[in-house]
Order: C-alpha cells, then sequence, then structure tokens
C-alpha cells in the first residue's frame, strides 16, 4: 500500500507540467534595485517550467554585501546563488568561493557577452558571474528645465560646468534641487560616485608604494567640491540618499541634474514609473582636470558560492536569467526600455530595444570607454575605476564613505573627514600587510 500511494503521488507530479520529481528549492541573495525586482517576478516562469523554486532574499545594497561577504567567506552555505558585482568576482575566484561557470548550453552564447563585461568577471580564461546587467556612470539631466532655463548641456559637461547650472536651476522654495548625488554611506554607494570625482579631480587611492593619498590637494578640491554644491543645491538630508533614494527624487520630479549609474536610464525614460519620462536628457561623466576613470564600470553578476548544495540548479537558474532569452523576456512583458542593459552584443543590436531606448548608445558608450586598467592620472597598483581590486577595500571604502557623509551632514569638516580617513586607511593597509 505504502508503494502503491508513493507511485501514485510521483505519477502525479510528474504530470504537472515542467514539473520534476527530484524538485530543489534554491535561495537567492539579490539587491532591491528595480532590475533584480523584474527578475523575481518573471522567475515563476522557470520554476513553472523546471519544477523547482526560489526563496528570494532581497536587502539594500549595504545589508546584501555584508550577509553575502560573511556567508561566503566562512562557507556558510546559506545562498545557492549570490548577486555580487565585478569587485568581488576576481578576487573570490582567486580564492576557491565561487562555482566555475564554464558549462552553459551552446543556446546560452558566450560570446555574445560584450567584452569588457565577459573579461571582468574571467579569471584564467574561466567565467566565475554571469553578468545581469552592466553599467557605467552618466549625467542625467531635465531637458524642459535645461530649456525653460536657457541652459544648454554639452556632450562632455565639466564639473564647473555643472555647478553653475545647479546653482541656476536650484529653487528650494519648489523642492527644486539643481542637483542630486549619492550620500548614503558604502564603498558602493557614495564612495563609488566619490571616487569617480576624485579620480577626474586628479587623485588616486595609493601611490605606486600603496600609501594612501585621501589626504592630497586632488581629494581636497573632490570633496570640498562635493559637499559645498550639495550644501547648495541638494536636497536635504542627502547623507542618506543611496543610488534608490536619488533615483526616487529625480523620478518624482525633484533635480535638475543627476550623475550615477547608466541603468537608470530605462527607469527613468518608462512613464509607468516615472513622472519625468520623455523629459530626461544624458551625457557623459562630467570631467575636472584628466578624463581618467571619471565614469565607472560596475557589473551586477549571478554567481554560486562554493558552498551551495544545489549546484546543478543554481546554474540552471542563472543560464537562464542572463540570457538572451531573458532579454527578449523583460522586453515583451515589462517594456524593451528597461530590458536588462549593458551585457550583450545581441541587446544592442536589437531594433525593438534600440527604439524603445534612446539612451542606448550613450550607455553602450560609457561601458566601453571605462578603462579599469588605468583608471587614474598618476601610476596606481591597482585596477578599478569606482573601487580598488584588493581585498582589505571593502572595509576601507566604507569607513572612507562613513567620514565623508559625515562631512556632508556637517558633523565635521572636510580636513578633519580626510585625515580620519586616511588614518584609518593607513591602519586598515597595516594590518593587511600592504604597508610596514
Amino acid at each position: 500500500m505504502r508503494f502503491t500511494l508513493k507511485a501514485a503521488l510521483t505519477a502525479a507530479l510528474l504530470a504537472v507540467p515542467g514539473a520534476n520529481a527530484l524538485a530543489t528549492t534554491i535561495t537567492i541573495a539579490t539587491v532591491n534595485n528595480n532590475d533584480m525586482v523584474v527578475m523575481q517576478k518573471l522567475s515563476k516562469q522557470w520554476e513553472q517550467e523546471t519544477g523547482n523554486k526560489i526563496k528570494w532574499v532581497v536587502l539594500e545594497e549595504n545589508v546584501l554585501r555584508q550577509r553575502v561577504t560573511t556567508d561566503i567567506a566562512t562557507h556558510g552555505g546559506q545562498f545557492d546563488i549570490v548577486t555580487i558585482g565585478s569587485y568581488e568576482a576576481p578576487i573570490w575566484a582567486k580564492r576557491g568561493w565561487l562555482v566555475k561557470l564554464n558549462d552553459f548550453p551552446a543556446s546560452y552564447d558566450y560570446n555574445d557577452l560584450l567584452p569588457p563585461v565577459r573579461a571582468a568577471l574571467t579569471v584564467n580564461g574561466t567565467m566565475y558571474a554571469a553578468p545581469f546587467y552592466a553599467e557605467s556612470s552618466f549625467t542625467m539631466y531635465r531637458k524642459d528645465l535645461f530649456e525653460k532655463a536657457g541652459l544648454t548641456m554639452p556632450d562632455q559637461p565639466t564639473y564647473a560646468q555643472i555647478e553653475q547650472f545647479a546653482d541656476k536651476l536650484t529653487d528650494k522654495s519648489k523642492q527644486q534641487y539643481g542637483i542630486c548625488l549619492r550620500g548614503k554611506p558604502g564603498w558602493g554607494e557614495n564612495m563609488a560616485y566619490l571616487g569617480t570625482l576624485v579620480n577626474t579631480y586628479g587623485g588616486r587611492w595609493f601611490d605606486g608604494h600603496w600609501q594612501p593619498q585621501l589626504t592630497s590637494q586632488p581629494w581636497e578640491d573632490a570633496i570640498n567640491f562635493y559637499v559645498n554644491l550639495m550644501k547648495k543645491d541638494g536636497p536635504p538630508g542627502a547623507a542618506s540618499d543611496g543610488f534608490n533614494e536619488a533615483e526616487a527624487l529625480f523620478a518624482t520630479g525633484h533635480c535638475a541634474i543627476w550623475i550615477d549609474s547608466t541603468v537608470a536610464a530605462g527607469m527613468l525614460d518608462d512613464p509607468k514609473q516615472s513622472q519625468v519620462a520623455g523629459e530626461v536628457g544624458f551625457a557623459k561623466a562630467p570631467v575636472a582636470v584628466t578624463n581618467h576613470g571619471a565614469a565607472w564600470q560596475w557589473i551586477w553578476s549571478l554567481a554560486i558560492p562554493s558552498s551551495s548544495r544545489h549546484e546543478k540548479t543554481a546554474k540552471s537558474f542563472i543560464a537562464w536569467a542572463t540570457s538572451a532569452q531573458y532579454v527578449d523576456l523583460v522586453g515583451k512583458t515589462d517594456g524593451w526600455g528597461v530590458a536588462p542593459p549593458g551585457t550583450r552584443t545581441s541587446t544592442y543590436e536589437n531594433p525593438d530595444y534600440l527604439k524603445a531606448a534612446p539612451f542606448a548608445n550613450e550607455v553602450l558608450s560609457a561601458i566601453d570607454s571605462a578603462d579599469p586598467q588605468h583608471p587614474t592620472l598618476q601610476p596606481v597598483p591597482y585596477t578599478g575605476i569606482q573601487f580598488v581590486a584588493i581585498a582589505p577595500f571593502q572595509q576601507i571604502g566604507t569607513t572612507v564613505g562613513q567620514d565623508i557623509a559625515g562631512a556632508l551632514s556637517g558633523d565635521t569638516s572636510v580636513s578633519a573627514a580626510l585625515q580620519s580617513a586616511q588614518d584609518s586607511t593607513t591602519a586598515a593597509m597595516q594590518q593587511a600587510g600592504y604597508l610596514n
């Protein structure tokens, strides 16, 4: 009787289309960005096709990084798939923390991945993370406000011009702010933007001997510019604004200029999500004394921790979620303008996408021009534009971000914040063995 019942249940399960008698549940940790929200919604199709299930752990960016880093470093095994970037992928791969992703089916078409994107996630010829979307940074601005004020945004603005525009377009009585920029502390929050600002002011994190440079003149100039600009022309409470908060401010009409991730373009141009759709212009990231490192490179990617117990199922999901077919699915269900950008050549050859995404060429140009191998005006011993591709940077970047957020909120001066940042960075590099 027990065998007969088991057989009946198995037969009933197999009769369900797409069901799998050996179905598993995988746990995915991801960030609460718009593109990942869409992925969650559409993943029900993968669940139906495979019979497998997904447990989602969706976290704010800083919290995600902390949780995932702790789990993967301790081999905790909480997650079967983690959302990481071009900073973590090569470092963690070299430590043996990630599963190789070199055996997807032929339909995946590795050669369709944009070369700089694939290269950033590859170690010794093997890909260890699959790109979900890739981004650089550029300038977004309100065309209607510029036209009304008689202003013209150049294709390549300078930071001096950005300040002039922001001054003229700020009207705090209407809650209209000339500029919105990230202020929330974190190596991937305020320091992502500020890293590019320091670069274009001629600064660098370390000299050729790994000596921190945070009290150098370029850092002083860049951070003073940022703090003064935000106090004059930015929104209140900016030290709490990360990417999502700044995006919401711009989308609801409160910002004239926003310098941030190219991935925001799709959302801002979507009338279902943005009150300023159709009025958003795009230009290159601003420059100051050099164009080296003025725009970042980042790739939100899906990877499998070596501690996962469901490697085969996890690979199945990643191959689905980062495929050209998935991009097509998003385009047909949610609109081509919000399809995951920056990862595949085929996306930028698709007439439906190009028609719906007037910003496509600017995004592709920004991604192609970002050069992590030469991020600064002066020589440096590291790669990475808005981050330094060494293990201690995650702690360093966040601590420095907290110091600068303190200067932005008025709790300390810029000089004091940078001296504190210099001291903590020196200590961290000594502890990590980079300095004697």
